[in-house]
């Protein structure tokens, strides 16, 4: 826990008693906000516990209106990649993209059902790399649960877990494969030709040990049989620009990211382009498209950059650089270990993405070594892993199932998860402080 003696010692006696109030008020208020955003008490979106949680702060008079939008307009970046990403992913959900190429993988698994479960986690680990966890997790799970009915398969559970798993394991593979990423570096994204080296080992390591203990967890389902031949729908016109748009989209975004370039506004701007051209080619109207979107993950995000705001005014988030500046003066490769140990277990009991605004703001005001940075990044991602609550992806995926009819237990994930996310988690953080 943050050290409150330690935070109003720094205070004046006669105004200590009254900041340290606030400060509870200030930490009160935004942990209600995160369980409400994890939680979802009474069902009342993710999205409502944020913004709730951010104009209480305001009301209150515990965050200034200005430092408020100070907090908002530092998601700018994420807001417009967020943007652009939902509506690459949903312009191909739309025109049976994910559909077709999930009947594809199942024709190619050939009545196996052990090479359908390799196919369909090749297939995620592609789509997370290129559309962002969130998109694997909401767009690829209904398209899985598909082909599992068309493939036959008595057990479509652990075909439907890769969705989860691989959404979180690739998600450092480029800038663009998780917001949470953007969130950690702020302005000081590493370009692309630093990015690789950096985290392409420990990606790597992350999505091979994944793959294999996970298959190790499923293997007595993946002896069941499944239909051999699976029917293959012709893909239109509309699904073909919606993959050159895809593909388009991740060379300019790695392009960008080589010119050390935000990847916000080219990612908005793709998905508006690829937009534009598939609903001319398919003759549709955009409205049916746009209501599908999830739009309250927007005002979800900016509700968590005001909390993160208000924190960092009660001091939290300068003694936590302070922590990171001490121990990485003394230690860099224990620092990083520490750091992703720590952020990777402690991202399941607040979630991923306010985990990664308050670490990402302290790496950042700590100016932390590429290493700490790194490690840092490589928990908030891989972390969540664990459990149900770890990411906002997971959650979205839980929510996917149950409109699919399936359910999986928060006791049920967190026993594969405390098998799969471990190793992979030591193994990705030993290639990041050795080779990274």
């Amino acid at each position: 826990m943050f050290p409150i003696a330690g935070l109003a010692a720094r205070w004046r006696p006669g105004a200590r008693g009254a900041r340290l109030s606030a400060a509870l008020a200030t930490w009160g208020i935004a942990a209600a906000a995160t369980a409400g955003v994890i939680l979802r008490p009474w069902r009342v979106p993710e999205a409502i516990w944020a913004v709730a949680g951010a104009v209480a702060l305001v009301a209150a008079g515990l965050v200034s209106l200005s430092s408020a939008w100070h907090g908002v307009e530092r998601g700018t970046d994420v807001y417009l990649f967020l943007t652009g990403m939902m509506l690459l992913a949903e312009v191909a959900r739309g025109e049976g993209l994910f559909d077709w190429l999930a009947a594809r993988a199942a024709r190619l698994a050939a009545g196996s059902a052990a090479r359908l479960f390799a196919l369909v986690y090749a297939v995620g680990t592609l789509v997370t790399i290129f559309l962002s966890n969130d998109a694997t997790a909401v767009v690829l799970t209904p398209a899985v649960a598909a082909v599992t009915r068309a493939a036959q398969a008595e057990e479509p559970l652990p075909y439907l877990l890769i969705c989860a798993f691989i959404a979180n394991a690739a998600s450092f593979v480029l800038p663009i494969s998780n917001p949470a990423n953007l969130v950690i570096y702020g302005s000081h994204m590493p370009p692309l030709l630093h990015w690789l080296p950096r985290y392409g080992l420990p990606s790597l390591a992350s999505i091979t040990v994944t793959f294999l203990v996970l298959r190790a967890t499923q293997r007595s389902a993946l002896r069941q049989p499944i239909a051999a031949t699976v029917e293959v729908r012709r893909l239109g016109a509309g699904g073909l620009v919606a993959a050159a748009g895809i593909g388009l989209t991740a060379l300019a975004l790695m392009a960008a990211s080589a010119l050390g370039w935000r990847l916000g506004l080219p990612t908005c701007l793709a998905g508006l382009l690829t937009l534009l051209v598939v609903l001319a080619v398919s003759r549709a109207r955009p409205w049916p498209l746009l209501r599908d979107i999830s739009w309250g993950v927007l005002p979800l995000v900016a509700g968590l950059f005001v909390l993160v705001e208000a924190l960092d005014e009660t001091g939290l988030i300068g003694m936590l650089a302070d922590l990171l500046r001490r121990a990485a003066s003394r230690s860099v490769p224990g620092t990083a270990w520490a750091s992703g140990v720590l952020l990777a277990f402690g991202c399941n009991l607040v979630n991923n993405l306010p985990a990664g605004l308050v670490a990402g703001t302290a790496v950042q005001a700590a100016h932390s070594p590429a290493q700490v940075t790194g490690a840092v990044l490589i928990g908030v991602d891989l972390g969540p892993n664990l459990s149900v609550t770890g990411s906002l992806a997971t959650i979205l995926w839980l929510n996917g199932l149950r409109r699919e009819g399936v359910s999986v237990s928060a006791g049920t994930f967190l026993r594969i998860g405390a098998l799969v996310m471990p190793p992979a988690l030591v193994v990705s953080l030993a290639a990041l402080v050795l080779f990274g």
